[in-house]
């Protein structure tokens, strides 16, 4: 096995933070990572890097997931069943999905991050929840080396939430997601955000499944930052839900509050709009901030450490909660 010693892992991840692995390994096949299990249990998993921010060098061995692949596994007229392996790039096999007409995931668009981490989040945006499609996960427990698959429901998918994230976290390594996609009379999304003035500008009455994703991928461009040009991590806080009756006194100080209804008693408050009313948009701290047009999004302009992102995020969850009485959670992993 080749394990590489002291490298640098700034271009494994999305924020840029140039922190060390002291060893270091990349596996491209499910065997390849049985093998290595049988060696080293203690491993640290990076992937797409777009869900972390590094604090620290790593001092167990990195294990860099790069397991490719698509395969049909069945398919009627109206729905195809697809496996896909971990390492794909997920905006890639968006793009692919919507080659093909396959619908289901086209606001999706241009996230970051691989396939396997898709799942651990519950990755949504523009009114659709990843959730929605998945049909199984398939990952390899760290103990016992052996392949486990996890139906939608033993997901236990919440609000950018899964199991991956709370019982079976540091468990075991995701290798496929298996999805369920249309074929034909597909059901578009378009009242979410911004999506719909898009394509009236664009003069698009019909849309496609490419319509759609070109205006998630326009919206996005234009709200936030490359993360190959300024390092970031996307969406760095959850959206905050609140009970109705918080929500109704919040209104009364702040009558601008935007908000979105989850359920009958509860209300979701934009994070971003919480972050700039308290100040905090454009705003930069050395080469650490928040992104000029998104202030959901910090930022890394040049060489700020992970430290200095992370103090920089607990000073916006402090001064919103005191402005608010709101707490902001993060979405991004911490590694400290």
């Amino acid at each position: 096995m080749n394990i590489k010693e002291n490298i640098s892992l700034e271009t494994y991840n999305t924020f840029g933070i140039a922190v060390n692995a002291k060893r270091f390994i990349s596996v491209d096949s499910v065997y390849q990572l049985q093998q290595l299990l049988k060696i080293e249990k203690d491993v640290f998993l990076i992937s797409g890097g777009s869900n972390m921010l590094l604090t620290k060098e790593i001092e167990k061995l990195v294990v860099h997931i790069n397991i490719k692949g698509i395969s049909i596994d069945k398919e009627t007229s109206d729905v195809v069943y697809l496996t896909v392996n971990s390492g794909e790039n997920w905006h890639e096999f968006v793009q692919w999905c919507i080659s093909e007409n396959y619908g289901g995931i086209e606001n999706l668009s241009l996230i970051p991050g691989n396939v396997g981490t898709c799942p651990i989040q519950n990755i949504g945006a523009y009114g659709v929840e990843v959730k929605d499609t998945i049909t199984k996960v398939e990952g390899l427990a760290i103990k016992t080396g052996k392949l486990v698959h996890f139906s939608n429901e033993e997901c236990k998918f919440g609000y950018r939430n899964s199991i991956f994230k709370n019982e079976a976290k540091g468990k075991y390594i995701l290798t496929s997601v298996s999805f369920r996609l249309t074929k034909r009379n597909h059901t578009l999304n378009t009242s979410y955000g911004a999506i719909e003035t898009e394509l009236i500008s664009n003069k698009i009455t019909h849309p496609t499944l490419k319509n759609i994703s070109d205006a998630v991928i326009s919206i996005r461009k234009s709200k936030l930052p490359d993360p190959t040009k300024i390092g970031n991590s996307g969406s760095f806080f959850k959206n905050p839900v609140i009970p109705i009756s918080q929500f109704l006194l919040l209104q009364k100080e702040f009558p601008t509050i935007p908000s979105y209804p989850v359920s009958d008693t509860e209300i979701k408050i934009p994070a971003g709009w919480l972050v700039e009313q308290s100040g905090f948009k454009g705003k930069r701290f050395g080469d650490a901030g928040v992104h000029k047009k998104q202030a959901l999004v910090l930022v890394n302009y040049n060489h700020a450490s992970g430290k200095e992102i992370y103090e920089l995020a607990k000073k916006i969850q402090k001064t919103v909660k005191s402005k608010f009485r709101v707490s902001l959670e993060i979405e991004v992993n911490i590694i400290d």
